[in-house]
């Protein structure tokens, strides 16, 4: 890879679903600078809504292509994993049979495809590991971990295949490597890229004022009910911890949507004001606002 490293590469990116989300948002803006610096980009999915996307792929600056839509995203909001695995195994094969060699095949979330991909010979696979999986799934019943334990193995074999893992903090590197115990053993470790977003973008703030912000879907998942609870103990801690800092003044702001598809699993906004007082809810915002 690093030969190739002054050429102009052509870069197949895979993701599962091309919607809006942090993940979207780093796939996204990483097309868009890897094609500012003359490489071929093309994106390849499994679900793209152009009513409902980032603007940039729609925008021509790199095709997306979709390939099966028509497969389920889950079955009665069960087996989420499995649909994800089985859309984003059509969409590398598809790749794979359909397409001619890349240079480099960027993989996003879903490792199941990256031993499908490493037969393009010629082409390095890069998976960039948001999280592990597993950490985020619930093992809570006998038939969840029946259900799981499958995948959580499948998930840390065919992670290990990728030519390149790629984290975005030394934390998630940690967590890698107490997660994937055999992969860390054989001495397979992530490469911290970081910043994961381009903070040139964002503003100085205008005022000493300390604002946390929190932008998330409302999904149990994302368990911003500790962002809150977290935020609750600062003005309970003791002041002397924080001088020169009025607790009075600081704030909390939670911005996000709720997901379009409606699942048992959805929070209403009712529950999480329920938590405390001080959280401020932005419920809808435009790019600039973000």
């Amino acid at each position: 890879m690093a030969n190739k490293a002054s050429s102009k590469l052509s870069i197949a990116v895979i993701h599962p679903d091309l919607g809006i989300g942090g993940a979207e948002r780093l796939i996204v803006d990483a097309a868009v600078e890897l094609s500012s610096h003359g490489h071929k980009v093309h994106v390849f999915t499994a679900h793209h809504d152009k009513n409902r996307c980032f603007e940039e792929t729609v925008s021509g600056t790199f095709p997306v292509t979709v390939y099966g839509a028509f497969l389920p995203r889950h079955i009665f909001y069960r087996l989420h994993a499995l649909c994800a695995y089985l859309r984003c195994l059509f969409v590398a094969l598809c790749v794979l049979v359909m397409w001619p060699s890349f240079d480099v095949i960027l993989v996003d979330q879903v490792s199941v495809v990256n031993p499908l991909l490493k037969l393009k010979k010629s082409a390095k696979v890069v998976f960039y590991c948001h999280f592990p999986d597993l950490l985020l799934a619930q093992h809570s019943t006998l038939l969840r971990k029946m259900y799981r334990k499958p995948i959580d193995f499948v998930e840390e074999i065919t992670t290990g295949m990728a030519d390149l893992i790629l984290v975005n903090s030394k934390f998630t590197a940690s967590t890698f490597a107490n997660t994937f115990k055999h992969l860390d053993a054989r001495g397979i470790q992530p490469t911290v890229l970081y910043p994961a977003v381009n903070v040139d973008q964002f503003d100085e703030p205008k005022s000493s004022r300390l604002n946390f912000l929190s932008i998330n879907r409302f999904e149990r998942k994302k368990n911003i009910d500790l962002a809150i609870s977290a935020f609750s103990l600062l003005h309970k801690g003791e002041h002397g911890v924080f001088q020169g800092l009025n607790l009075d003044q600081v704030s909390l702001t939670i911005a996000g949507k709720f997901p379009t598809i409606i699942c048992p699993r959805q929070v209403p906004i009712s529950w999480y004001q329920s938590i405390g007082p001080w959280p401020i809810f932005q419920l809808s915002y435009d790019r600039n606002e973000r």
